[in-house]
């Protein structure tokens, strides 16, 4: 038996050797549909190959420097002008190509970060590669490659019909945690993009129009006086004193505040030694809420229970915003459009040996669905939330932006999880990674070839955001927190 599964889990990863070139029945008749899936496909090995190599990288926010060089490399050789380092981020940059003169811009996002602490084999059972080490427990190895993939494709089908436009790929590290994105929005490199498109690896097929969580991540330092715990505590006073009175004061709090709020936090640092006063401590909070307008009320609070609990603690206090990003503005224009696409590309559907490997991996699951939901397309639907964040919200309050999510998990594994680390590597997680690229493709020529779509896109945008609305990110104008994840 074990023989029979070693066999079936190299064939999975594995997966076909070659990509195979199909008539997509949706798309008889339409070549130029076809063209671009043709496209996608005639280079599925190498997309596949670069994925792989990225889950391998397993690099953290603002570390990606393997993941970034072989995307740009992938795009380069393609014909795209690459600047890289934009906005102050070594690992980011903005790949571009244009045809003719005129025509619309259209932006797609790429990411690349993995998840610390989620290192993992592509295996049906947990067994890390390195342990402690990272894993890309949200697919982004997926991600960047996929949306690269339909940038390359829809630059050919440019040239093919001699269309006039541009094509602005982004690559944006450190989605996990680091916000990116703000600060390329900030900086005002979406400025003249008619519309943006990104997608996100899943358990299911969706483009609906949704929304999520706003966030705001701030770190509370407290100083203090150390002295010995047990012979002079009088001259001592307590950092994690201070620390631990704000807990209690936004604990109490959570009672006077908005339902759907989110308010969690860590403490970081409490001191070294438990005879020793500590000087210095240290606790992490995260705000979230459906409106960011929330979200910064209720920060403002926790500000003043810091200040409150340093004045009864005789410490000061300090902070630090370490990130924040907007909730997802929707739009039921560009996602009926997405929509569309993705009925036509279809689900994913599984080999005998990928059905087995799915089987044996949701042994390990709470709940397995029947794995044909990875077949299914989910109904659209508006007015939809997910309860989580993402730094694409900030976009979405300056351009037309559109996402879908693709199941490159299997039905019922969870995001950050290393469920989803194992099928992210393989044949399954490549399989709708493939068909993500050729989601946005579509959609990317569909927009290009009826600029009236944009238009209605940007007056709804209009319309959802307010007369009189002027974007101002979350972080002030702190600089991107470059060693976030280092520890420094």
């Amino acid at each position: 038996m074990r023989t029979f599964l070693t066999v079936l889990f190299l064939a999975a990863i594995a997966g076909p050797v070659l990509a195979q070139t199909e008539i997509n029945p949706k798309v008889k008749g339409d070549k130029d549909k076809q063209f671009i899936l043709n496209e996608i496909d005639k280079h599925a090995a190498t997309y596949k190959k670069v994925s792989r190599d990225i889950w391998g990288f397993a690099e953290l926010g603002f570390n990606e420097t393997k993941s970034t060089a072989e995307l740009q490399d992938l795009l380069k050789k393609a014909g795209f002008t690459v600047e890289a380092g934009v906005s102050g981020m070594p690992t980011a940059f903005v790949a571009t190509y244009s045809y003719g003169s005129g025509g619309p811009t259209l932006g797609i996002l790429a990411e690349f970060d993995a998840l610390p602490g989620l290192s993992q084999d592509s295996m049906f059972t947990k067994k890390p590669i390195i342990e402690g080490g990272a894993g890309h427990a949200c697919g982004h190895n997926l991600f960047g490659v996929a949306s690269s993939a339909a940038a390359i494709s829809l630059k050919e089908w440019l040239i093919k019909n001699k269309k006039a436009g541009t094509i602005k790929l982004y690559g944006t590290p450190a989605e996990e945690g680091g916000s990116a994105k703000v600060y390329m929005v900030r900086d005002g490199l979406f400025n003249g993009v008619d519309a943006v498109m990104h997608w996100h690896p899943s358990s299911a097929n969706d483009a609906s129009a949704s929304s999520c969580l706003s966030i705001k991540q701030t770190m509370f330092r407290f100083y203090g006086r150390s002295s010995h715990a047990a012979a002079a505590p009088d001259a001592g006073r307590s950092a994690l004193d201070g620390v631990e009175s704000m807990n209690f004061m936004v604990n109490m709090m959570r009672e006077h505040v908005p339902s759907d709020a989110r308010i969690h936090y860590i403490i970081s640092k409490g001191g070294l030694a438990a005879n020793v006063v500590p000087d210095f401590a240290e606790v992490e909070y995260m705000v979230r809420h459906p409106d960011a307008r929330v979200v910064e009320e209720i920060w403002n609070r926790i500000v003043k229970a810091s200040e409150g609990a340093a004045a009864g603690t005789e410490t000061t206090t300090k902070y630090e915003v370490v990130s924040g990003s907007y909730n997802l503005v929707p739009n039921e224009t560009l996602a009926r459009v997405m929509y569309n696409n993705l009925t036509t590309v279809g689900g994913v559907t599984y080999t005998a040996e990928e059905t087995a490997f799915a089987k044996e991996l949701q042994k390990s699951l709470t709940k397995a669905p029947d794995l044909s939901q990875a077949q299914v397309v989910q109904p659209f639907k508006t007015g939809g939330f997910f309860p989580a964040s993402t730094d694409v919200g900030d976009i979405t309050w300056v351009v037309p932006t559109v996402g879908l999510g693709t199941a490159t998990w299997v039905p019922g594994a969870p995001a950050h999880s290393w469920q989803a680390v194992s099928t992210g590597g393989m044949s399954i997680g490549q399989k709708a990674m493939i068909n993500a690229a050729k989601t946005i493709a579509l959609t990317g020529a569909d927009l290009f070839t009826n600029p009236s779509l944009l238009q209605k896109a940007k007056d709804e945008l209009a319309q959802r955001v307010g007369q009189g609305f002027k974007y101002k990110s979350m972080i002030g104008d702190r600089k991107p927190p470059l060693d976030f994840r280092t520890g420094k």
